[in-house]
């Protein structure tokens, strides 16, 4: 099979051929058919995953794979369900769980890469940017009329987003605002907070375009522009619940902004990139009764849901452009993905699997998919 292979921290992504998965105990493997590449995947792959990953590894994480094989120990997923996997693995310890992204960056907890993170990364260190992988079984979540289409790798993005605001609380008629609204993050959350029934989003964002792009989905969405990566609670206006997806900023001022546009009893939840501290206001946060949240992934239950309303229409995952790429030149689809950013997604379709999908329907004498209406092929296999 083919796969991008990363050979060490600031190597270039390239195209490799590896040997077949084969099912093991705990694992099943996935033929993959859609993977989301995130904007700053280049970013990772040029300063290395943190937390000391061990490479060489396939990068990637997350996407929309059909069940090939599952090892003889793994009940509830049959070989050929469309599952998502979500790229999150949890140790079994209820009393100390710890979590790390397979073929990716990010530790949860407190970050550290202990003794039991390094043996499952060990175990696990593969990620799905790639035909065929094998994948943890605690990894899996089957999605019941899924076809493996481009649009549905994004569940994964929605499903942090929808975590989040999940912690927030966030009920119809709530007003919310969305902190770095024109990111890829920021872009679903907004979508999200609409489909929930909130009465106002607030999008502030860098990006004019994409701000009138959102402005233009729902009279619901009020833009607000970050002006020199800066912007007041005054511009903000009072809101139930403040959703911080900013990335990477000079400054922690617009979430101390979003924190004080936050109305009494109202709540701001983390869940961006922002590398900066904050200066916590005591005495703000406790007269107004303000509650101060971290969010990191979601749950399975979390992405099932989002899945759920998917299929049900409340929450229509194309909404949002898209780009689709193959296997063949990574640095190309990597490059796409940064100059994208939030004004679209870029999602890997891995063309062997389309390939060998084709050839077996004509092999049986059925009729091949035609192309969705963006270009990419749906549903193959």
């Amino acid at each position: 099979m083919r796969a991008w292979m990363l050979d060490g921290p600031g190597a270039p992504l390239r195209v490799a051929e590896l040997d077949d998965p084969r099912p093991r105990t705990g694992g099943v493997v996935l033929e993959m058919l859609a993977v989301h590449v995130p904007a700053y995947t280049d970013v990772v792959a040029q300063a290395g995953p943190r937390g000391g990953v061990p490479t060489p590894l396939v990068l990637g994480v997350g996407g929309l794979g059909r069940v090939l094989a599952v090892g003889e120990d793994v009940f509830g997923i049959a070989v050929g369900e469309v599952v998502a996997h979500i790229g999150l693995l949890t140790s079994d310890d209820v009393v100390a769980p710890e979590d790390f992204l397979t073929g990716w960056t990010g530790i949860g907890g407190r970050g550290e890469r202990t003794p039991t993170i390094a043996a499952m990364q060990q175990r696990w260190r593969d990620g799905t940017f790639a035909e065929r992988v094998h994948a943890p079984a605690g990894a899996v979540v089957r999605l019941p009329g899924a076809t493996g289409a481009p649009h549905e790798a994004l569940l994964g993005w929605f499903a942090i987003a929808a975590e989040a605001l999940d912690r927030a609380g966030l009920t119809a008629g709530h007003e919310v605002a969305v902190l770095g609204a024109t990111g890829q993050l920021g872009t679903v959350g907004v979508h999200l907070a609409l489909a929930r029934g909130a009465s106002r989003v607030v999008a502030v964002g860098r990006n004019p375009a994409q701000l009138e792009r959102l402005a233009a989905l729902d009279p619901r969405v009020r833009p607000v522009p970050l002006v020199d990566r800066e912007v007041t609670a005054a511009a903000i206006g009072e809101v139930d619940v403040v959703l911080d997806a900013l990335g990477p900023t000079p400054s922690a001022e617009p979430t101390l902004a979003g924190l004080d546009a936050v109305r009494p009893g109202g709540v701001i939840v983390l869940v961006g990139g922002v590398r900066q501290d904050l200066v916590i206001p005591y005495g703000v946060i406790m007269r107004r009764r303000l509650r101060l949240l971290g969010s990191w992934m979601f749950r399975r239950e979390t992405l099932l849901r989002v899945w759920r309303q998917a299929a049900a229409g409340v929450l229509d995952l194309r909404a949002v452009p898209l780009h689709t790429v193959g296997l063949d030149d990574p640095a190309a689809a990597l490059e796409l993905a940064a100059t994208t950013g939030g004004s679209g997604f870029v999602v890997l379709v891995p063309g062997g699997a389309a390939t060998r999908a084709s050839d077996r329907r004509q092999a049986r004498g059925g009729p091949d998919r035609q192309p969705d209406a963006d270009g990419s092929v749906a549903g193959l296999g």
